[in-house]
């Protein structure tokens, strides 16, 4: 049974959702459909990217993934599949893709050219379904466009590093739903530039020493957990997916703010890492 996953900024007030999965029914009643999000900030790439990156080698190889973010289709927008680690990916050429590819080179992409065949003003509709369809039912993806080599990279995704390697200047790429910020540094690119010196990473006015290995380390167990007040500490760690995320211990919104709300970091925010001579 194929899998066809969905990742929009559509939101869930609107047809928008409902009409996507019962056109893909109507053409094919035994497929499964998954959402992995329509939560996605509208028009919001690196988001999405953040999003897709870390969620598309948790389904079977073979699993197909329409993702609906600034898919209007112009001259600088064109719509592409993909063919990557053994999964499809249907999008806009507007970098949605740029992360994964990064890290694993794509096996096919072809820039679809179906749309003469397909009037439409909702091309996730009726043009990223089509797609999705022919190839959950063995199609190849040069029937649906033509091969190209490269896709549209995101700007400003890449950290800075300093001539000298003692500074790297990164950016806020995603906040997720608990307010934590999430930054573009890897824990790989972080290691391969500390060379085991000492640093110091800096958001805004705040200034962090310590890099923790899991979001419970900076409770002090030792103490009556009457007296610990844990909850609201800054902290900063590699988390699940390797990037270097700025958190608060316990974060809440409503009651003791986030890392994004008490810091007032934002998506594209700058946070730098300075390290120091031993």
């Amino acid at each position: 049974m194929a899998i066809i996953t969905l990742t929009t900024d559509f939101g869930e007030k609107d047809h928008f959702v409902g009409a996507v999965k019962g056109a893909i029914y109507s053409e094919l009643e035994n497929v499964k459909i998954v959402d992995i999000s329509h939560s996605i900030s509208p028009f919001n790439v690196p988001e999405a990217a953040y999003i897709i990156q870390n969620v598309y080698n948790s389904f079977p190889k073979g699993s197909i993934h329409l993702i609906g973010i600034d898919s209007e289709l112009n001259q600088e927008n064109k719509h592409i599949a993909v063919k990557l680690d053994d999964h499809y990916f249907i999008c806009a050429n507007n970098g949605i893709m740029s992360m994964i590819c990064a890290e694993i080179a794509a096996e096919k992409i072809v820039e679809i050219n179906i749309h003469d065949k397909i009037e439409t003003n909702f091309p996730v509709l009726d043009v990223f379904v089509k797609v999705a369809c022919h190839i959950a039912r063995g199609g190849t993806l040069e029937v649906v466009g033509k091969k190209i080599d490269t896709i549209k990279p995101i700007k400003n995704m890449s950290p800075f590093v300093n001539d000298e390697q003692t500074q790297i200047i990164g950016s806020v790429i995603y906040i997720d739903n608990y307010g934590n910020v999430v930054t573009n540094i890897k824990r790989k690119f972080f290691e391969t530039i500390q060379k085991g010196r000492p640093y110091e990473i800096s958001a805004r006015s705040y200034k962090f020493k310590e890099i923790y290995n899991k979001y419970s380390e900076i409770v002090n167990f030792d103490m009556p957990e009457d007296k610990r007040h844990d909850e609201g500490k800054g902290l900063v760690l590699f988390n699940s997916s390797d990037y270097l995320e700025i958190a608060i211990y316990k974060s809440d919104n409503a009651t003791v703010g986030s890392a994004s709300t008490l810091m007032g970091l934002q998506m594209r925010d700058t946070v730098t890492v300075n390290f120091i001579k031993d």
